[in-house]
């Protein structure tokens, strides 16, 4: 909270608290004037934390988590794919299982593209 020169109170949201009080706006039959009082909002200010909200501006972020990992001396057989023929030499590979879901990379990887592929799977 921080005080205003006028010694009104400017209290602070987190992105959770926002979710929250956005959620309860849009359930049938919500009002946004008496969701806004009971949270002491100004109801124009939960207006546009709902504009954001259904743009996904209040995302929360997601702490990272630990996949376990597992080093093998070779890699799995895994047959082409119909129309491809197999190389004879390899760069790398890195197969992730997730249990829903299975990433597998050939060659240079971009570290941009592996973690943005793997962040999208894990939600």
């Amino acid at each position: 909270m921080a005080t205003l020169e006028n010694g009104r109170v400017r209290r602070f949201r987190t992105t959770q608290q926002r979710r929250e009080i956005v959620e309860e706006t849009l359930k049938p039959g919500a009002s946004v004037a008496l969701i806004a009082r009971a949270h002491d909002v100004n109801s124009n200010q939960v207006f546009r934390w709902r504009r954001q909200y259904l743009k996904g501006e209040l995302e929360i972020a997601r702490q990272p988590s630990l996949l376990p990992v597992k080093v093998v001396s070779e890699p799995l057989a895994i047959k082409p794919a119909r129309g491809r023929k197999a190389r004879s030499e390899r760069r790398g590979i890195i197969d992730i299982d997730l249990g829903h879901a299975r990433v597998r990379i050939e060659g240079a990887a971009d570290v941009d593209c592996v973690r943005s592929a793997i962040e999208s799977l894990c939600r």
